[in-house]
């Protein structure tokens, strides 16, 4: 039977650091390949109007009511 809490000096032998490299990579990617509602909230923060209807009604209600329908007048 082994103990299964690890000494304080052990705790974190089991995981592997990231080289800067691959690390920094991995951040590129994240960032290129965003979410819609990722990109719905930045375009919505962006514009006063929408992130105060945004914070009594939320980022997706506040979206669709600025940018959600196109507008032709």
């Amino acid at each position: 039977f082994s103990d299964p809490f690890t000494s304080r000096r052990r705790a974190n032998g089991f995981m592997q650091a990231d080289t800067r490299l691959e690390a920094f990579s991995r951040e590129r990617i994240r960032e290129r390949s965003k979410a819609p509602h990722e990109r719905q909230r930045e375009v919505c923060e962006d514009y006063y109007p929408c992130e105060l209807y945004a914070f009594h009604h939320g980022y997706p209600a506040a979206y669709r009511h600025y940018f959600g329908r196109r507008r032709t007048k």
